[in-house]
């Protein structure tokens, strides 16, 4: 494969199968090496965005995500409860601004909200913007309307995952459509809203099935702003629990290819991190991750704590990024100069 130019390649939604498997396939020194310098083209390398994620509401889901310990089909010890306050959300946000947190992530277990909640999580959003911190939720499948809503709230980020390939989706995910996942976002896309959307990788899948979720994020009309790729945390009671975990190195890989097809986006070491090594998260960070949780519980499973993270940042020369008043979040839109090809999604 040719090398690539990281100044002047214009980002791409036209990846073939072909070339990703052609990525993955480099030696991990040259893949390595591109992806760095694709990274240093459009980022400072020593600065990581640094996000804080809080369950706002937390299990009871009605869907059979296969790797969820919040679905409440499975028996994982996971609790239900009810949409927190305002005022309790408010100040874990206080806390997390005080602890170094850029972004403020929001996650509620619901496959998705109803109009009734909407006004509840916009008085959260227009609480925590008030922080001077980016706003993010995870609420699950949206309507055009409520991604409207949520926008004049003032929230800068919607997360909403595909998981994993097109073709290995039905072997995790029975309860909802590939499509619809597609469809909420374009809801977001279409309000003005930057996305948050990546995956889970070690969930038995191959590496073909990899490079088949990477090529359906960089071929949607817009690259998501940010790229969580999540390592699977296996949960007793899951159905994933007991899969045989992935190899480290193919998870770096993963993270340069993620930065390689979607050079402009925040790839975010998400879920998993708490088992990574500091060399393996090192690893990480040298193959083009920008982007981490830090601090507070990842929904329900554990993460690293804020001590370890800055004790890992200062021994790698790493410093969190801030946000850029003028525009509100730490990078303006990833398409700006970009026309944008019509709302249409290749798998």
């Amino acid at each position: 494969m040719p090398n690539m130019s990281p100044e002047s390649t214009p980002l791409r939604h036209d990846w073939s199968r072909a070339e990703v498997r052609a990525l993955f396939d480099l030696s991990f020194p040259e893949l390595l090496h591109r992806a760095a310098s694709v990274h240093k083209a459009h980022f400072d390398p020593a600065e990581v965005q640094v996000s804080t994620l809080l369950s706002v509401k937390t299990g009871g889901c009605p869907e059979d995500c296969a790797y969820c310990p919040q679905a409440q089909r499975y028996h994982t010890g996971v609790d239900a409860t009810k949409l927190m306050s305002t005022e309790a959300v408010l100040e874990k946000a206080k806390q997390a601004k005080a602890a170094g947190a850029s972004r403020f992530c929001m996650g509620a277990a619901w496959r998705s909200p109803k109009d009734r909640d909407i006004p509840k999580v916009a008085a959260m959003i227009r609480e925590v913007k008030s922080l001077g911190l980016e706003t993010c939720a995870t609420l699950g499948m949206l309507s055009g309307e409520q991604a409207q809503k949520l926008k004049a709230a003032g929230l800068d980020y919607y997360n909403h995952n595909l998981d994993t390939a097109p073709e290995f989706y039905n072997e995790i995910i029975r309860t909802r459509e590939f499509q619809d996942r597609l469809d909420t976002l374009e809801h977001v896309r279409d309000a003005g809203m930057k996305t948050c959307c990546g995956g889970i990788v070690g969930m038995g899948e191959s590496r073909e099935q990899r490079a088949g979720l990477l090529q359906t994020l960089a071929n949607l009309p817009a690259h998501p702003d940010s790229v969580p790729i999540n390592r699977l945390v296996q949960v007793e009671g899951t159905p994933l629990a007991g899969t045989t975990e992935l190899d480290p190195f193919e998870f770096v890989r993963t993270i340069a290819v993620a930065r390689l097809m979607m050079p402009k986006s925040m790839v975010r070491l998400s879920a998993g991190r708490e088992s990574m090594s500091d060399e393996l998260q090192a690893l990480c960070f040298l193959a083009g991750a920008n982007s981490i949780f830090y601090g507070e519980k990842l929904l329900t499973t554990g993460n690293p704590d804020t001590e370890r993270d800055l004790a890992l940042f200062a021994r790698l020369g790493l410093r969190p990024m801030q946000v850029v008043e003028t525009a509100g979040t730490v990078h303006a839109s990833i398409e700006d100069h970009e026309a944008l090809p019509a709302h249409t999604c290749a798998a």
